[in-house]
């Protein structure tokens, strides 16, 4: 903080809501109290963003399940966080807070680190780039991803 400056940087945090506890983890994305670097100090314009809860369950007839369940996707700057396994109601779970909204995110669903389908997704979408392309589920139409449309009140 520069003596005198009345701007900051803060760093963009998405909550992590698991079963039992809630961790926040850094969006990659800084910027100061104007929203940009270099604007004069003013009002924060608040962006829309919204809550997802993440589910996934092992397909019908599967019977061995994995170690790990993780979500990657634009909203995590493709950093992998896991899924919590809850024995009571079978399946894994994790909500993520704080989404940016009015926009498509593409993500994808990682069990054991491999690509699984998600049965709740909005639709499926070419992978954009390398990063993207590297957790691409294999379909009859080349590689895809998930991708879910934020759109917020």
């Amino acid at each position: 903080m520069v003596e005198g400056s009345k701007t900051y940087m803060s760093q963009n945090m998405l909550n992590v809501s698991g079963l039992k506890r809630t961790q926040k983890i850094p969006t990659g994305i800084a910027r100061n109290a104007a929203g940009a670097n270099g604007l004069v100090p003013g009002p924060v314009e608040r962006k829309p963003t919204f809550t997802k809860i993440f589910r996934w369950h092992l397909p019908g007839g599967q019977k061995q399940e994995p170690a790990t369940v993780e979500v990657v996707g634009t909203f995590t700057n493709w950093e992998k966080v896991p899924l919590v396994h809850d024995r009571v109601r079978g399946g894994w779970q994790v909500t993520l807070d704080h989404l940016a909204g009015h926009r498509t995110h593409h993500y994808m669903l990682l069990a054991d680190g491999q690509p699984v389908r998600d049965q709740h997704c909005d639709g499926l979408a070419v992978p954009r780039n390398a990063q993207e392309a590297q957790f691409a589920l294999a379909t009859p139409r080349g590689p895809r991803v998930f991708m879910l449309f934020a759109q917020t009140k």
